[in-house]
């Protein structure tokens, strides 16, 4: 295998990681309410262990469990649709492929398989079920009664 194209996979999902980091990070300090700074460290990680364990649940529909391994393939593999090497643009299309597949998986395996997965804090699952477009139950309930 050519170690240049691993070392640079590997510095590329580096460099993701990061600026996914501080994209978090500046969204933690303006809302600290919401989102600690742990759980912006820990809530890449927790999506990509998300993302395996989807992907292995056989309860999730084959199609949805053959889109999460694309994308986990996508997401390792150095040839991307915009190149990393464009300042934020070129990492944010990884990050909206993550947050569209994630949401397609959520919507047809339901909101359950979600949280059965989860291995994060509250925090992190709240902000995911706002991505997935789950929205927030105790929110909705809420909602619900006040109408």
């Amino acid at each position: 295998m050519d170690w240049e194209v691993l070392l640079r996979s590997a510095l590329a999902l580096l460099a993701a990681y990061a600026l996914f980091l501080l994209a978090l990070a500046v969204h933690a300090r303006r809302h600290p309410e919401i989102l600690s700074m742990t759980d912006v460290l820990r809530l890449g990680p927790d999506v990509l262990r998300l993302l395996r364990r989807l992907a292995a649940d056989r309860a999730v529909p084959r199609w949805a469990r053959l889109l999460l391994w694309a994308l986990m393939a996508y997401l390792v593999l150095p040839i991307d649709l915009v190149p990393d090497f464009l300042p934020v643009i070129g990492y944010a299309d990884d990050i909206l492929l993550v947050a569209g597949v994630l949401r397609t998986v959520v919507r047809s395996a339901g909101a359950g398989a979600l949280e059965r997965h989860w291995p994060g804090s509250d925090a992190g699952l709240r902000l995911l079920r706002r991505l997935a477009g789950t929205g927030d139950p105790d929110t909705r309930r809420s909602r619900r009664n006040t109408a």
